[in-house]
């Protein structure tokens, strides 16, 4: 697989990277000889999961805290990548919150924190890295958006309209930048365990109500958006610009299959079918 992906050497920036996809994301991509900037907050766990990837995967990589929606702080980080590496080849946004509450009880503090960190912060670094991008007419985006940037997840404040933006975001690089080499697109996830979501699972009837919804029948892991993301990140999707890939078990497509039928669904069918 290595092989096939062929992401060894290429320059990889991670925002978020210390979090739980970007973690991750960060761990593949040096497990597939990738080197890898980490870009995030937290100086300690930055610099410990540096090393560690650096150690065991024998890839080099760069720490940097750097808030992604600090303009003056994200010009500096794409300088020292520049000045390490010579070069930016993959941007990887993966920074992001989620804030629950009704919209009527959602303050204009809490939505333009969402809006700052989930859709300017992104913003921020693909101008920046963007930018350099452009200078070397090469480059590749993914965004970590979701789902619910199509569907609305009620009662979680901005965050589905910032993750539209996301999405609509990511469009306008790929119409824009694909003339100079560079390419953008979205992964959709949904209905997949992460450590955002983890505290939902530990319910043994929400983890049973919700595989039920999945065309799959099963929830997501972690693995599974990581796999799209190298796969858009790599030369074997270069074709593949301004796309959204949902990553969903097939959630979205079953719409129809939730609306009741007497004795359910396919017996409904079954019971039917002209013969």
């Amino acid at each position: 697989m290595t092989e096939w992906l062929n992401l060894k050497d290429q320059v990889v920036v991670v925002t978020g990277a210390v979090g739980g996809m970007g973690t991750k994301f960060t761990e593949d991509f040096a497990a597939q000889g990738a080197n890898v900037v980490l870009m995030d907050l937290n100086e300690e766990k930055l610099n410990s999961w540096s090393k560690e990837l650096a150690d065991r995967y024998g890839v080099k990589t760069l720490p940097i805290v750097a808030n992604s929606t600090k303009e003056d702080e994200v010009n500096a980080a794409v300088d020292k990548v520049v000045a390490t590496f010579g070069k930016i080849d993959i941007l990887v946004n993966t920074a992001a919150i989620l804030r629950f509450s009704p919209l009527e009880d959602l303050s204009v503090d809490e939505w333009r924190t969402a809006v700052d960190i989930n859709l300017t912060g992104y913003f921020i670094t693909s101008q920046a890295f963007g930018k350099q991008m452009i200078k070397q007419k090469s480059g590749n985006m993914v965004h970590i958006s979701t789902v619910a940037a199509i569907f609305p997840e009620t009662y979680s404040g901005a965050y589905s309209s910032t993750k539209a933006g996301v999405s609509m975001l990511s469009k306008q690089i790929a119409a824009e930048w694909g003339q100079f080499g560079v390419r953008s697109n979205c992964v959709l996830p949904c209905l997949v365990e992460t450590p955002m979501s983890h505290a939902f699972y530990t319910d043994p009837e929400v983890q049973k109500g919700r595989s039920r919804l999945v065309a799959s029948k099963r929830i997501g892991q972690l693995d599974d958006i990581s796999n799209a993301v190298l796969y858009l990140a790599s030369d074997r999707s270069d074709y593949t610009n301004g796309a959204e890939l949902k990553v969903d078990g097939g959630l979205s497509i079953m719409m129809q299959d939730m609306i009741p039928k007497p004795g359910g669904r396919r017996q409904y069918a079954i019971d039917h079918h002209q013969k």
